[in-house]
Formats: structure tokens, C-alpha cells, sequence
């Protein structure tokens, strides 16, 4: 992975085609959440598929958290499908197969020249596509457990959520002012 794709380092803003052949721009789908991006061998791997279910079982929780969760695959669009489907992904699946991340994020995984995968990540990032955290899964250990992204998610909303402790000084003051700026989702239905 390139040295910049580190906590506190900007991920690039790709767009690329999800499952519904819609170009997607990450930053579009992020919003103003903290997002888990997977950067997945594709879907001949088991071990993304292990993956891939783990995180579909945390959709609800993901969702109720305004939690966004994105996978890229350099599987072509039939097979990416394919892959999602099979896992009850309801999240964006994007499809590279020009292997574009591949190469500008320098993750070409050189010991499987038949698929010529990347070499899988998992990252959390912050709103603004910040990265918090960074999991290399080249070997299944590598990768994040639920538990891990938990904390991840935890303590990258603690930073970026001003309205994370409802007992910080001047909270009340506001929302009683009718100043809802800083409190999630409020600002956009005034």
C-alpha cells in the first residue's frame, strides 16, 4: 500500500461502477459518515466471502450508526454481482476490472498471476475519505474482526461527531437556541 494510505492520510476519491453499472464516487457515498472500505481479492476467494458475510451481519447496525460500508472488486460486473448476492451485501460493490486502484494504491498481489488480484484491505475512514485505520488481509488474521471495526467506528465518531457526548458544554445551548448544526442529521431537516 502506498506510504500516504495511512491514519490521517486522504484515500483517493475514485469513481467507478457499482452493481447497478452506476458510476459511484466514494465520496458521494460516504456523505459526511464514517465509511469501511474492503478492497477485495473477488469473489473466487473464500476468505472474502468469510469477510463479506461477517460485515453483511452487521448491516442493521451499520445503518443505525449512519455507518456507510463500500466494497471494490476487480471483478467484472456479472461476477461482482454474483459475489455480492451471494454474501446478502446491501451495500455498493464497485467493479475495477482496469485494475486502476490496483495500480495507484501499489496493492497488485504478485503471487497470484491467474486472477491478479489486489492484495485485499479493509480501511475505515472518517468523513472526507480520512483514513483512521488501515488492515492489510493478505492472510485472513489480517483482516479486521467485527470487534476491531467496532472500536474503529467507536473512536472515529468520537472525533467527528460534535454531538457525540450529549453532556459537552455548550451542546444544550444550542439545541436550545435552535442551533441544530451540531447534531447528526438535524441541520439538513431545518
Amino acid at each position: 500500500m502506498r506510504a500516504d494510505i495511512a491514519a490521517g492520510g486522504v484515500f483517493p476519491d475514485y469513481s467507478l461502477p457499482d452493481q447497478d453499472e452506476v458510476v459511484r464516487k466514494l465520496s458521494e457515498i460516504q456523505g459526511r459518515d464514517p465509511m469501511i472500505l474492503t478492497l477485495a481479492r473477488g469473489h473466487y476467494c473464500p476468505k472474502e466471502h468469510l469477510q463479506h458475510l461477517e460485515l453483511a451481519g452487521m448491516q442493521a447496525k451499520l445503518a443505525v450508526a449512519y455507518t456507510k460500508i463500500v466494497t471494490i472488486t476487480t471483478d467484472v460486473h456479472h461476477t461482482m454481482q454474483e459475489f455480492r448476492a451471494s454474501v446478502g451485501a446491501q451495500w455498493p460493490f464497485l467493479s475495477d476490472p482496469g485494475r486502476i486502484v490496483q495500480r495507484e494504491l501499489e496493492i497488485q498481489e504478485y503471487t497470484d498471476p491467474d486472477n491478479d488480484p489486489m492484495i485485499p484491505h479493509t480501511l475505515v475512514l472518517k468523513p472526507g475519505l480520512v483514513v483512521h485505520s488501515v488492515y492489510n488481509g493478505y492472510w485472513f488474521w489480517g483482516r479486521p474482526s467485527t470487534d476491531e471495526l467496532w472500536r474503529d467506528l467507536r473512536a472515529a465518531s468520537a472525533e467527528v461527531r460534535p454531538d457525540w457526548d450529549l453532556s459537552k458544554p455548550g451542546l444544550r445551548e444550542a439545541w436550545d437556541s435552535g442551533d441544530h448544526s451540531k447534531f447528526h442529521g438535524w441541520d439538513r431537516k431545518a
